[in-house]
């Protein structure tokens, strides 16, 4: 399959590109930037030509998909526009900045026939599949609480960089609508999306303490249709804070940290804490999802459920942060894909 590489705005366009030349089904052609000079250089190091016009790729007839990187305020057109061309697409999270975009960006993706992927990369990873595996055999009871932390450094200052190594453009609410809660926060998000299911209500709290015009600190609790309760962390300023993901049941109770598992549940036999002999292998990366979607109609394990509830927390705890106040999300027409 042919692809077009559209913008190196995101950090993580370059471990794309890699994945993308790594694959054997995969021919990167092309490179579009809005930024010219960048793109220019990105073509040049990857020895493909640099188109400056959008229209030009989308409309070439020999490119099957893109792959796109661009500020998230850009997705929505760009993405309705290559699924009009009848290109598919690959993108990175967040997919649009209100449920209502992620809907109109589906629409047209449906409409046309094409395959469209968001990377959610922790949920093709063994602690989470191990983590659902735990919930759906019942070894943790009732589910009445999870935690769940994601966080860096990325904005902590140092000599060599004054605002941290995060770029520059993070910071820009513009293009990024928010900081670290609509990036990184994304993870935790979509983990406890998928263990705790629907949501009811939350209250979120987006923390700006360095002042760097988006949050780099955010803390969202949440309350579960089920009844159950749980905390989202997420920031840019914590040295060496590992992942952690927490589980307490009426029955059981699931620790990780990092890919560090352990387990204590009544139907284990032992009152001791276990650690699994064995976890899930990790299924096929989003990208490889992606492939297979396209050339063998095989569904993906990261669904649009996945994408526009992950989009529908990010609104609710930015309205819940701004106004000061809980926040159901029936009241907004939230829709949640579950």
């Amino acid at each position: 399959m042919n692809v077009a590489l559209l913008s190196k705005w995101h950090v993580h366009a370059v471990d794309y590109a890699r994945e993308a030349h790594e694959n054997e089904s995969i021919s990167i052609k092309m490179v579009w930037d809005e930024n010219h000079e960048r793109g220019s250089e990105w073509a040049s190091e990857l020895n493909v030509p640099f188109e400056p016009n959008l229209d030009d790729v989308l409309s070439n007839p020999e490119i099957d998909g893109v792959i796109v990187t661009t500020a998230t305020n850009r997705h929505k057109d760009i993405i309705i526009a290559a699924a009009n061309h009848g290109k598919h697409i690959f993108t990175e999270k967040v997919l649009a900045f209100t449920v209502d975009e992620c809907e109109e960006i589906y629409n047209a993706v449906e409409e046309n026939n094409v395959q469209l992927m968001v990377n959610l990369p922790r949920l093709t990873e063994s602690f989470y599949l191990y983590a659902q595996e735990a919930v759906d055999k019942g070894l943790l009871g009732d589910i009445t609480y999870i935690r769940c932390r994601v966080a860096h450094n990325g904005s902590v200052p140092s000599k060599e960089n004054p605002k941290g190594w995060l770029p520059e453009h993070f910071y820009n609410k513009e293009e990024c609508g928010g900081g670290a809660l609509i990036d990184l926060g994304a993870h935790p998000i979509y983990l406890t999306n998928r263990l705790g299911g629907k949501v009811k209500a939350l209250s979120g709290r987006l923390n700006h303490f360095y002042d760097l015009g988006v949050d780099d600190n955010a803390v969202v609790m949440v309350e579960y249709e089920s009844g159950a309760m749980g905390l989202i962390e997420t920031g840019f300023l914590s040295y060496g804070s590992p992942q952690q993901l927490e589980l307490y049941g009426t029955e059981g109770t699931l620790m990780i940290e990092g890919h560090n598992v352990r387990i204590k549940s009544k139907h284990l036999g032992t009152e001791e804490w276990i650690t699994p002999e064995k976890l899930p292998q990790p299924i096929q990366s989003a990208m490889e999802q992606w492939i297979e979607a396209i050339q063998n109609n095989k569904k993906p394990s990261i669904t649009k459920e996945d994408v526009l509830n992950l989009t529908a927390i990010n609104q609710a705890a930015a309205i819940s942060s701004q106004e000061g106040r809980r926040v159901l999300l029936s009241q907004l027409g939230i829709r949640q894909g579950i």
